[in-house]
């Protein structure tokens, strides 16, 4: 757009848009996959962000643009989905069945839903990026959901990122208000429905359901005057600054989720607990997610 006007300088360019298939078959596809634009452009995306949110707080001030507001807008959808379908008696603990009848509306909306976030002359894209939606809130077969599902959801906001829809400045906002709201509506479902950890390497993982906040949320903390990673065991330090730092407020999803000692029940976090900084800590989850 020209400064001052709304009009197109130019038309967008022809874009062709398809339905997502499954394309890591094998073990030898992962190698194809490593190799790819779209791994490198994933990954770009992640570690952008991660740079954009070093260091800030969730609660500082950052421009919201209207797809921000407009992803925001959707996701409170889905929650208030959540309580229209309450979980329904059943023998089984996990795995409430009302989560199938929740995600079977997803399923069906999801289209309009992300038409409702891009622009007209992009309404093309909606079927191809509404998959990635989909597939991030959990399997409504297995009633699980894992960070495969987390990593859909950081694609479908790559995807919006590259037609266009959010914008380069928009980096703050895509972490702390979208994905940051992403994670409130996942923790809703995961308590609501009591969903089961998918692939989850149990003690050995990082944590049942996330990884990318603590990513994102180590990068906000570095070079902070007095928060170090020794810190984040502490329930006090925890509950004073969980509202300010996204990793703070995973520790105290999992302390609400999880009983007894948390050396035993995190594990791999409480290792991290012994790195010396916030940098090293970030650099090593990167490595650790790029593995996983």
């Amino acid at each position: 757009h020209l400064p001052g006007t709304s009009e197109e300088v130019a038309p967008p360019l022809q874009q062709n848009f398809m339905i997502p298939k499954k394309e890591i078959n094998m073990v030898s596809d992962m190698a194809k996959w490593k190799r790819s634009q779209a791994y490198a452009d994933y990954m770009g995306f992640i570690l952008t962000l991660n740079e954009g949110v070093r260091g800030k707080k969730l609660t500082c001030e950052y421009k919201v643009s209207e797809p921000i507001e407009k992803l925001v807008a959707l996701l409170n959808t889905l929650d208030r989905w959540i309580d229209e379908t309450p979980p329904v008696d059943q023998p089984s603990r996990f795995g409430n069945k009302a989560f199938r009848t929740w995600y079977a509306k997803l399923d069906q909306e999801a289209e309009k839903l992300v038409a409702t976030v891009i622009p007209k002359h992009l309404a093309d894209a909606a079927p191809e990026v509404a998959v990635y939606l989909k597939e991030s809130m959990g399997n409504s077969t297995r009633i699980d959901y894992g960070t495969g599902h987390e990593a859909a959801f950081a694609a479908f906001l790559c995807c919006l990122c590259k037609i266009g829809v959010l914008r380069v400045d928009d980096q703050m906002a895509i972490v702390f208000k979208v994905f940051n709201r992403y994670l409130e509506v996942m923790r809703k479902l995961q308590k609501t429905y009591r969903m089961e950890p998918a692939g989850s390497q149990g003690v050995w993982g990082l944590d049942d359901f996330q990884f990318l906040p603590f990513i994102w949320g180590s990068s906000q903390l570095i070079d902070h005057p007095n928060l170090e990673p020794r810190h984040f065991v502490d329930e006090k330090v925890v509950n004073e600054n969980h509202k300010d730092f996204m990793f703070l407020e995973c520790i105290l999803f999992i302390t609400e989720m999880k009983t007894g000692p948390f050396a035993e029940h995190s594990n791999q976090l409480w290792n991290i607990s012994a790195v010396p900084s916030w940098s090293k800590v970030n650099q090593g989850l990167i490595r650790m997610y790029k593995a996983e």
